[in-house]
């Protein structure tokens, strides 16, 4: 809302200073020191509140060191993060972006799942909180959306011949080099690949002529899954104090280098990646983002004076989700989340393996001592603090490779 109210006396009544506002970087700035204070100052009134409520975490008997401390702290704390998040990009993000819309509904949208899903849980006294059909539900609609405005929006375009385009060559004739062409398209990127784009559409080349008009039917699935992939495997790492905030802080930062540059046609068209008109805008909700987990994180270390619960974990694995789509950069996905992934892979391999053996010879085993795998150097004896601390090292890794990626291919 101020980024419009500073435009109108910049470009209106021409007040001198105002025009500082264009420019997304400084509004990122902003966003991040405002998320930033807002969760560190007003999360503790939060916390007190959800406290007051009684709104404790009902521990489960794992066996693990520490656990039983942990019963009766104060849960839902995803609510500073949204909160924390929102009220910067409503002030200082171009609230009419298709990118920002599309997350801010995100953000809202698993926030009330999730939030739902904790009530559940905690007022209703029912563990299992909402039915996993239910949440699923909620993925799939939220997939249903965000793919449905990428793909037919008009405003969603991409522009893959920047690197090539003569527009930024200096010339000696008086010819005016032709300009690139903003087109529709479900081009994404396949890391460490030259020439690479990859058209979802390509999928459907078997049909014949005219197949580019029903590249929906696989685009808006692979979006469906991604979503749901992710915001689940956001929900798993959320085991131990500061596991999830941290490593998603982490991973949304190298979201945010990639959002600043596809957003940016000169720095597109020098790492000769797709530009993405418009995508820029997304750094300030990033900025606010990044400020509301490192903020949460404050309160969230160990010892955790709150946890995230779903209303946090899922939020998070969704807006993570959204970003990666929007910025085509969905492939880096098992690098980027690679411990989401891990996580998620560590449970699906301990339950098949221990239902397989228990149909084999009658007696379930496991890979793991437990699942997911953070529990698992728990049960070895490691400390949570020592194996977040690991967790976040190997995050800072696989970012770093994600960013690599621009240059190496």
């Amino acid at each position: 809302m101020l980024y419009y109210l500073f435009d109108y006396l910049d470009k209106v009544l021409d007040v001198p200073g105002t025009g500082v506002f264009q420019y997304i970087t400084f509004r990122s700035a902003l966003a991040f020191i405002l998320s930033l204070l807002l969760s560190t100052i007003y999360g503790k009134r939060i916390i007190n509140f959800l406290r007051k409520q009684q709104v404790g975490e009902t521990v489960r008997e794992l066996g693990l060191a520490g656990q039983n401390e942990k019963a009766g702290t104060p849960t839902m704390g995803g609510l500073i993060i949204i909160f924390a998040t929102l009220i910067p990009v409503f002030l200082f993000a171009r609230l009419h972006n298709i990118y920002i819309v599309l997350l801010i509904v995100t953000m809202l949208w698993m926030g009330i799942i999730g939030f739902i899903d904790d009530y559940i849980k905690i007022f209703k006294k029912d563990k299992e909180g909402l039915k996993g059909r239910f949440k699923v539900i909620g993925q799939v609609g939220l997939g249903l959306i965000v793919g449905t405005v990428l793909y037919f929006s008009p405003v969603v375009t991409v522009r893959t011949d920047t690197g090539n385009s003569d527009i930024f060559r200096v010339t000696t004739t008086n010819v005016m080099p032709p300009t690139p062409v903003e087109i529709k398209s479900t081009a994404t990127t396949i890391p460490f690949f030259k020439n690479n784009e990859f058209d979802y559409a390509e999928l459907l080349a078997w049909t014949g002529e005219g197949y580019h008009n029903w590249a929906w039917l696989v685009f808006i699935p692979i979006v469906i899954f991604i979503i749901t992939a992710v915001s689940n495997g956001a929900n798993l790492t959320d085991g131990i104090d500061g596991l999830a905030a941290g490593t998603s802080a982490i991973s949304v930062l190298a979201l945010g280098i990639f959002t600043f540059l596809s957003g940016n046609i000169i720095f597109s068209n020098y790492l000769n990646i797709m530009y993405i008109p418009n995508s820029g805008e997304m750094t300030v909700f990033i900025s606010a983002f990044v400020g509301a987990l490192i903020g949460f994180l404050w309160y969230n270390s160990y010892p955790a004076s709150v946890f995230m619960g779903d209303t946090g974990s899922l939020t998070i694995g969704g807006v993570i989700a959204v970003l990666a789509i929007a910025v085509r950069k969905e492939m880096l996905i098992p690098l980027l989340c690679g411990i989401f992934l891990v996580e998620n892979l560590s449970v699906i391999m301990q339950v098949s393996y221990f239902k397989y053996t228990k149909k084999r010879t009658g007696e379930g085993k496991r890979i793991f001592l437990m699942s997911p795998l953070h529990h698992h150097y728990q049960k070895k004896g490691y400390h949570e603090s020592k194996i977040v601390t690991r967790f976040w090292i190997v995050a800072i890794m696989l970012a770093i490779l994600s960013i690599v990626t621009l240059k190496l291919r």
